[in-house]
C-alpha cells in the first residue's frame, strides 16, 4: 500500500526483455538497504518486488501480466520511473491509499500551463468512466492526483509546481501513455452496485 506522494524518481539503466516477463534495473538515489529485497516498490504507480541491489540501482521482475496491463512494454533505457516505497502504520498519508494494482493505461490528449500550474487532459475508455468523480482521487504514474474535471471522453488534473518538480508528470506529452489506477473506494462502490 502507498499514498502516492512521490519524492523519488530514477532512470532505467537497462532492460532485459523475455517473451513472457521483463526484468527492469533502475539507477536513483533512493536508499535501499538489503533487507528490503522482497519488498513491495511503487514503480510508477505498478506495484513491483525489488529483487536484487547493486549500489544505486535496483532490479524489478515484470510479469506479463504487469505488461499487459501498464506502460511498462513503451519504456526504455534512460526513462524517468516515479519511485515510492510502501508506507509504515503511524505513517502520515498525505495523499489517498494507492495499491499499486493499475487498472488500466490512458493516453495524454492535451497539455497546457495556465500560471504555473500544468494541466493534463487524458482520454479514457467508456466503460472505466465508472470510477471517476469530480475531486475524488486517481492515480497517475503512482502519483496521488485530484480530478479537476470530467470530460466526455476522459479527465482532466492539474499539477501544481511541487508535483512537476519531484515525479515524471512533467515529462509527458501528448499521445504519452500512463499508468491508471482508480481509487480503491470508488471500486468496491461501484461493485457492491452490480
Amino acid at each position: 500500500m502507498f499514498n502516492g506522494i512521490i519524492k523519488y524518481t530514477g532512470k532505467i539503466n537497462n532492460i532485459n526483455k523475455n517473451k513472457d516477463y521483463y526484468i527492469i534495473e533502475i539507477f536513483s538515489k533512493i536508499k535501499f538497504s538489503k533487507k528490503e529485497i522482497g519488498s513491495s516498490i511503487s514503480c510508477s504507480g505498478a506495484c513491483l518486488t525489488l529483487n536484487e541491489l547493486k549500489k544505486n540501482s535496483a532490479k524489478f521482475y515484470l510479469s506479463k501480466e504487469t505488461l499487459r496491463r501498464t506502460n511498462f512494454k513503451n519504456y526504455k533505457k534512460g526513462d524517468t520511473v516515479n519511485l515510492e516505497k510502501s508506507i509504515k502504520y503511524g505513517e502520515r498519508i498525505s495523499g489517498h491509499f494507492v495499491q499499486g494494482h493499475i487498472d488500466t493505461v490512458c493516453p495524454v490528449k492535451k497539455i497546457y500551463y495556465v500560471g504555473k500550474s500544468f494541466f493534463i487532459d487524458f482520454k479514457l475508455l467508456k466503460n472505466y468512466k465508472k470510477y471517476i468523480v469530480e475531486k475524488g482521487s486517481v492515480s497517475i504514474n503512482g502519483v496521488s492526483l485530484t480530478i479537476s474535471k470530467i470530460l466526455s471522453d476522459g479527465f482532466q488534473i492539474v499539477a501544481i509546481p511541487q508535483t512537476l518538480k519531484l515525479t515524471n508528470l512533467i515529462y509527458l506529452k501528448k499521445n504519452d501513455v500512463v499508468n491508471v489506477e482508480f481509487d480503491v473506494i470508488a471500486k468496491y462502490i461501484n461493485s457492491s452496485f452490480r
